[in-house]
């Protein structure tokens, strides 16, 4: 069998010439099961203020309602359904809610509430009702100094998604990318909606593999700024300071890429020593360096699990790419693909039931999910097009990837279900790699 160079670990998977032998068991396939919608009347907070502005409370409006139809958990009832009032009556904080009114319209949820601002901030409260059990579920205050509403727009619909289902929205998530827009590969951060766009990164070299750290006050990602070689980097807007990691190791190995243990106090990295590229654990300071896996197959594309427990990994230890679980000690390792020949970039759900990957078919991508102990595998995104690099969001219930499909590549958000397909990128150039970002702290 004709080996990969391990210079070709930054394109995210490895390239084979010869194929490869049979599976030796198949995996059962199955549907990870859909997820209900729900409507909800979304009311026009009152503004309170001395001076009402009906600009601000509209846009703020707008984007509640975006954010909150992101989640895939509710769709708005349109304005002319009403048959209650559209914008919430003043002094309204402890009144009932007239559900009748709303629940013969089909609504299975209303919103509503107020916004005041003063000369020391603004100060927005609002209400969210089950209309079919006529019970308030959440009543809740925001106070902020400035007037740009944006990030408190999407927190309240993550709130209210929250308070209906027991799961948190994740519109006020982030996800870090990486995109060639400005001519070279830098890593960029967004909304998860695909708004905000900024650059990370700028030092007009090759840049890849953004990962999050746990708090989300930085992201870890490989770089070829020093020595033009790859070695890891981070981008901080936290404690961590900014620039290169893991210095102590030395010049001499290339680190192609790293990902934060969930504690935060490790991580896992790929790293090269001419011949085998091999995963290890060490502390952020460079202390503690721990070999994971040995011999002459070639290891990449570590994700732990939510607990740090276990790590699942990429090898060719049998000839061709597939996806391998083992203990976070390197321990009681174990193939976890059978079904396809080149499965590649593993991506564990924050709630530990899945493992979404890219598997090659014919000379394409497509996305899967399989249950961390390989009995359970469901194909989620196919296309003649390739889909890659998936990574998921904090609540589980979306993803994110990679896809080809019109031409350049461009960012996709998509439910667990398969449902709901969004491209949240469109601007010029190729955006690839993209981390989604846990939840602000």
């Amino acid at each position: 069998m004709r080996r990969f160079l391990p210079i070709l670990v930054i394109a995210g998977f490895v390239v084979f010439v010869l194929a490869t032998a049979g599976a030796e068991r198949a995996a059962v396939v199955v549907t990870p099961g859909g997820q209900q919608t729900y409507r909800i009347a979304v009311q026009r907070f009152v503004d309170d203020s001395a001076s009402p502005n009906a600009r601000l409370v509209d846009d703020f409006r707008a984007k509640v309602t975006t954010a909150l139809e992101f989640s895939s958990v509710f769709q708005a009832v349109d304005d002319a359904a009403f048959l209650g009032p559209v914008t919430t009556p003043s002094g309204r904080d402890d009144a009932a809610l007239d559900c009748p009114n709303w629940t013969q319209i089909g609504a299975d949820a209303v919103l509503e509430g107020e916004i005041t601002r003063r000369a020391e901030g603004v100060s927005i409260s609002f209400r969210v009702w089950d209309t079919g059990r006529c019970k308030r579920l959440l009543r809740r205050r925001y106070q902020q100094s400035g007037t740009n509403l944006d990030a408190t727009a999407r927190r309240l619909a993550d709130d209210v998604v929250e308070a209906f289902i027991g799961v948190r929205g994740v519109s006020n998530t982030e996800i870090a990318f990486v995109s060639d827009r400005g001519g070279n590969k830098e890593i960029y951060v967004m909304s998860a909606d695909g708004s905000g766009a900024r650059a990370a990164t700028a030092n007009r070299s090759l840049n890849n593999f953004p990962s999050w750290s746990p708090e989300g006050d930085a992201i870890l990602y490989t770089s070829y700024r020093y020595l033009n070689r790859p070695f890891l980097f981070l981008s901080s807007r936290g404690r961590g300071r900014p620039g290169r990691l893991l210095s102590r190791l030395g010049d001499e190995r290339p680190q192609y890429r790293g990902v934060f243990s969930p504690d935060q106090d490790r991580m896992a990295l790929v790293m090269s020593n001419g011949d085998d590229t091999d995963i290890y654990t060490v502390g952020l300071d460079g202390r503690g360096l721990s070999r994971l896996t040995g011999g002459r197959a070639i290891d990449v594309s570590p994700a732990f699990s939510p607990d740090g427990r276990r790590i699942a990994f990429v090898s060719d230890r049998t000839g061709a790419p597939q996806i391998y679980v083992m203990n976070a000690d390197g321990s009681n390792t174990r193939r976890l693909t059978y079904d396809g020949s080149y499965n590649t970039n593993p991506s564990w759900s924050p709630d530990g039931l899945w493992i979404a990957y890219e598997t090659r078919v014919n000379a394409q991508f497509d996305i899967w999910l399989i249950d961390p102990e390989g009995v359970t595998s469901t194909p989620l995104v196919t296309h003649p097009r390739s889909d890659e690099a998936p990574s998921w969001a904090p609540n589980s219930r979306k993803l994110v990837f990679s896809s080809t499909r019109r031409g350049l590549a461009d960012l996709y958000v998509i439910d667990r279900d398969g449902s709901n397909l969004r491209r949240v990128t469109s601007a010029a150039g190729n955006n690839t790699g993209p981390a989604w970002g846990p939840y602000p702290r």
